[in-house]
């Protein structure tokens, strides 16, 4: 008897079901409902797509409230990470939903700004923090330093937001203890030969995305690897020359990382002249720093077009990658020419 009664339930449910998809109703709800998911989906990947603006106010204010070297170069990579993670659409690199998930060119200007976040944060840990090398780091920066090159495109079990926002918490605590002055422990120490250690791998990095950019357009490539040096060898042989051509699918996610790049840079520079101001006037390299941040600020100009340009060189269609490759390429040679000051008695 139970038995039969929950078939009879079934049945009935089950007919229901049908009379309702039969009158029409559900087409018409789908009909509606989907076109507007659709349009909610495309507007907010329009809106995620903004670039945040730089935190330059913010933590030159807290520098003004906290006269301590070191708290403006600080402040600048926890404002830059915080904006990372808490911009509009959050961090999107690893999200699995829409319409973060359909998006690639600011997951891929996120990616340029991490890699300028952990490239500092390592610089802080191995040098700025450290009085010589014998000397120990500091317990907050070698915690944080970890966290922040985490994977990117983790999203559960810890997701990439978790582990990032713990650095973000360990550099926090590394700035309250800097401006402590019952706690001469955690210092930072404004020498030229640390900036110039961070300099060396910001030029690195420069000088990669400027020849990524250049490849939009395919030209033939010297193998230079071993020039200048008649008894240097390399693992396995390479040709003479080659063809070097960025995929055509990836050239607008190597302009975006290269814009994430400088934006990050541009906020990193202005700290740094706050830090270390007594030591670019020593050295007259004030200007120098400044140039640097003017080519680097080029490169967050408006871009009118709906899409990165491919044109070539002197076509009819302008090339935006190698535009970008043009500012890039002009601030690396500058903190070249910085270094060398840098390094001069």
């Amino acid at each position: 008897m139970i038995k039969q009664k929950i078939t009879d339930i079934f049945i009935t449910a089950k007919e229901a079901v049908q009379d309702w998809m039969g009158s029409g109703v559900v087409w018409r709800v789908a009909a509606i409902v989907v076109p507007l998911y659709l349009l909610l989906v495309m507007v907010l990947g329009v809106y995620w797509s903004f670039t945040p603006e730089m935190p330059e106010t913010r933590f030159l204010q807290k520098d003004a409230k906290v006269a301590v070297v070191g708290t403006a170069t600080t402040s600048a990579l926890i404002d830059v990470s915080e904006l990372l993670l808490d911009k509009p659409g959050g961090f999107l690199s690893n999200d699995i939903t829409p319409p973060g998930i359909f998006m690639d060119d600011m997951p891929s200007w996120e990616y340029g700004v991490l890699i300028q976040v952990r490239d500092l944060s390592r610089a802080m840990r191995e040098s700025f923090s450290r009085s010589q090398s014998q000397s120990q780091e500091d317990a907050d920066l070698a915690k944080s330093e970890p966290r922040f090159n985490f994977s990117n495109n983790s999203w559960a079990v810890p997701a990439s937001e978790s582990e990032y926002r713990q650095g973000i918490k360990y550099l926090k605590a590394y700035r309250q203890r800097l401006s402590n002055v019952d706690d001469p422990q955690a210092q930072f120490y404004a020498r030229a030969d640390n900036l110039r250690y961070w300099l060396a791998g910001v030029e690195s990095r420069l000088g990669s995305l400027s020849q990524r950019l250049s490849a939009s357009v395919g030209r033939p490539r010297l193998n230079t690897d071993l020039a200048n040096d008649p008894s240097a060898r390399q693992s396995t042989p390479t040709v003479s020359e080659q063809k070097v051509k960025t995929p055509w699918l990836q050239i607008d996610n190597v302009f975006y990382e290269s814009r994430g790049t400088a934006w990050a840079l541009v906020c990193f520079l202005r700290a740094i002249e706050v830090d270390f101001a007594d030591v670019l006037a020593n050295k007259n390299a004030a200007v120098s720093l400044r140039q640097i941040i003017r080519e680097l600020e080029g490169t967050q100009q408006t871009m009118y077009s709906p899409m990165v340009l491919n044109g070539s060189g002197f076509g009819l269609l302008a090339n935006h990658s190698l535009v970008m490759a043009s500012y890039i390429t002009r601030a690396n040679a500058a903190i070249t020419d910085l270094r060398d000051l840098l390094s001069q008695g």
